[in-house]
């Protein structure tokens, strides 16, 4: 049985470093040993290309997009009300911070690769590699995806290693179940959360991945984030 987001009042129990929003731990009352991941909206740095206050929306949006998908490395995420007010409330899942995707990627290609796929559907600008991680269990997860969905190509991303490959037939079908659900309306959540020329756009992404089944080249210009961890 796949996690969630339990229901309940939020208790702020500290703030997490090296953040550049405000992110917060916190648990939720009423479900002890639950903790989470708060980003209040009203946290947000201000950006030239991002809307202001949508940036909660987007992780949202991106673990929607995920189970669409049936991708589930990105943790059970929802917009709640918090102490802080409105924003992105995510389960928190431990792991060690030394172990990155750089060290992930020679014994977890496969899960590093649909991790991939999924910033090239949802244009992730922002995958840095402490964005992948592991856990005790040995499940790879991936976090971080405020910066995602711009309706102009932003991909910025270390995970380049698969230039030129073909996407794995798996992940194909995968980015075929999310354009049948974005042709079928089936997230209906997403038009509260994305503007409609975004949804567009990832519609026409999905469409070009399936056409070109490979794994492109980096764009010109800045294809890399800043710190690359």
């Amino acid at each position: 049985m796949e996690p969630s987001v339990p229901e309940g009042e939020l208790e702020i129990l500290g703030l997490l470093p090296a953040s550049s929003n405000y992110t917060f731990l916190a648990q939720v009352k009423g479900s002890p040993g639950t903790l989470v991941v708060y980003k209040p909206r009203q946290g947000e740095t201000p950006l030239w290309d991002f809307v202001q206050g949508t940036l909660c929306q987007r992780e949202v949006a991106a673990h929607l997009v995920a189970r669409a998908a049936g991708w589930a490395f990105v943790p059970p995420t929802v917009l709640a009300d918090g102490p802080l007010g409105l924003g992105a409330v995510q389960l928190f899942i431990d792991h060690d911070r030394s172990i990155t995707a750089f060290k992930l990627a020679q014994d977890h290609r496969c899960e590093l690769q649909q991790i991939a796929v999924f910033d090239l559907v949802t244009n992730n600008a922002d995958r840095k590699a402490g964005h992948v991680f592991i856990d005790a269990a040995g499940r790879v997860w991936a976090v971080d995806h405020g910066l995602c969905f711009h309706a102009e190509e932003k991909l910025r991303t270390v995970l380049w290693d698969y230039v030129g490959d073909p996407i794995p037939e798996k992940e194909l079908e995968a980015i075929d179940k999310v354009l049948r659900a974005l042709e079928d309306k089936t997230i209906p959540e997403l038009e509260q959360l994305l503007f409609p020329e975004e949804i567009e756009a990832l519609k026409k992404r999905a469409e070009r991945l399936l056409e070109h089944k490979a794994f492109p080249a980096p764009r010109s210009g800045r294809a890399y984030p800043w710190p690359p961890i």
